[in-house]
């Protein structure tokens, strides 16, 4: 019978080690995601290395990256990319296989491009903009209306944040001491649990979005790093579907991260941001300065323009009142000279007849001149009276007329709820009609208006003509 060979176990792990040197005895461009680095305090990583179709993972190997390495590399990563290392990312690294008989088979990494890395956060930032457009998410906080004085604002920073101090001294000291009401949400604002610190402030506000006008979202004061959060689909599709306006002034100069784009509006930095929200204020304060100037200007110019009409029409009235008065007066003046005349003639005539019969003189003559003599006393006295008459029926009429006159003042008129509606500045009437459509003037009590004709009914008297 043949005797077994036997291998220890260190025998095999050498064996393995020697085949695997012979076989992979050079350096290797390889692409995996870190599935999760493995930071030690000695400086040193040992991150889980995944390949995954879907959500399922088709291989998994051990790296490990020495801490002289990680530094370096760490540090040009970051200059390139704008972004640590980080779990999940998607990596090409130049790596070593390596065998140790205790530790098992690992890739000792020695170097990472970071232009590869560049151009998977921008697939993911592409990839983000692509679901939004989709769902027609891009503009939708945009189309939002924005307050016409946005006074209450939801701030989500870190509380110790120089770009939250930026924002606030630029508001809060305005040199027009506009006065303005802000809540703080406290929130991590870069890396990865950012995304998830983010969305649990704005849970907070939309809660209760009565309470506010604008949400706005600040950071700064430091380096261009951790940015890819807000690229993040998850975050910025909360942004686009919040019932509020976002504006953010997140602090950087290269390209827009997907939640600036798709948020209501952007600025580079939180002082640029507190100063577009002090200059709408001073919009809205000037354009009521002047449109209060514009009013009052109007104002004086229409209470000028009916004074000038009132003391138009008064001196028309008192015009028109002295040329009637005065008609009158002569009138009575005419009357009361015919009165006396047709008395005089009458005397006269009397006074002839009396003659007549004197010299005719008999006892019948002289009684019929005593006669004559009581009629013609009675004559005077009747001739008395009807003058007296005549003269009371005269100044009742005039009195009447006077009281006419005062009624036809336009300014008992007015007062008492009637208005004069004038056309091109003659009063409307059957020989100066306004047309549908036409504007027309109203003098009233309390001063001059314009109006549009929008309907005409006729009178009786106009359709019978």
């Amino acid at each position: 019978m043949e005797e077994k060979q036997i291998f220890t176990l260190a025998q095999v792990a050498t064996s393995i080690k020697k085949t695997l040197e012979n076989r992979y005895n050079q350096l290797y461009w390889i692409k995996a995601e870190m599935h999760k680095i493995n930071r030690y305090p000695s400086g040193h990583a040992f991150p889980e290395l995944v390949q995954k179709e879907g959500e399922k993972i088709v291989a998994q190997l051990t790296g490990t990256i020495w801490k002289q390495q990680l530094e370096r590399i760490q540090k040009r990563f970051v200059e390139v990319v704008k972004e640590p290392l980080k779990d999940g990312l998607t990596v090409l690294f130049l790596g070593k296989i390596v065998f140790s008989e205790t530790f098992g088979l690992s890739i000792q990494i020695m170097d990472i491009d970071p232009s590869f890395s560049l151009g998977e956060l921008q697939k993911e930032r592409d990839e983000t903009l692509k679901k939004l457009a989709e769902k027609g998410l891009l503009n939708k906080n945009q189309l939002l209306s924005f307050p016409l004085l946005p006074k209450r604002i939801a701030i989500i920073s870190g509380d110790t944040s120089k770009g939250l101090s930026d924002f606030l001294e630029v508001l809060l000291n305005n040199p027009y001491q506009y006065r303005f009401e802000t809540t703080l949400f406290n929130a991590l604002l870069q890396g990865d649990v950012a995304v998830d610190s983010i969305i649990q402030a704005l849970n907070s506000i939309k809660s209760s979005p009565h309470r506010y006008d604008i949400v706005v979202l600040v950071r700064g004061g430091g380096a261009e790093v951790g940015m890819t959060c807000y690229n993040h689909y998850k975050l910025c599709k909360e942004i686009a579907e919040f019932p509020l306006p976002i504006l953010t002034g997140i602090g950087h100069s290269t390209n827009l991260t997907v939640a600036e784009l798709i948020a209501f509006r952007n600025e580079i930095t939180p002082t640029k941001l507190a100063e577009f929200l002090v200059q709408t204020f001073r919009e809205f304060d000037l354009n009521v300065q002047e449109l209060t100037s514009n009013l009052r200007d109007m104002s004086m110019l229409k209470i000028e323009r009916a004074q000038q009409q009132m003391s138009q029409l008064t001196h028309a009235f008192e015009k028109s009142s002295k040329n009637l008065m005065q008609q009158f007066i002569f009138s009575l003046h005419t009357t009361q000279q015919q009165a006396a005349q047709s008395a005089i003639h009458v005397l006269h005539r009397e006074k002839t007849l009396l003659t007549n019969l004197q010299s005719e003189a008999s006892a019948s003559a002289i009684e019929k001149l005593r006669n004559g003599a009581f009629q013609l006393e009675r004559k005077q006295y009747e001739l008395s009276l009807f003058t007296s008459k005549i003269t009371e029926q005269l100044l009742q009429q005039l009195e009447s007329l006077s009281s006419k006159v005062e009624l036809l003042d336009p300014i008992r008129i007015v007062n008492r709820g009637f208005s004069i509606a004038r056309r091109n500045g003659k009063v409307v009437s059957s020989d100066n009609k306004p047309e549908i459509g036409e504007e027309i003037e109203l003098v009233s009590a309390i001063g001059e208006m314009k109006s549009v004709v929008t309907s005409i009914q006729n009178n009786e008297k106009d359709n019978k003509n």
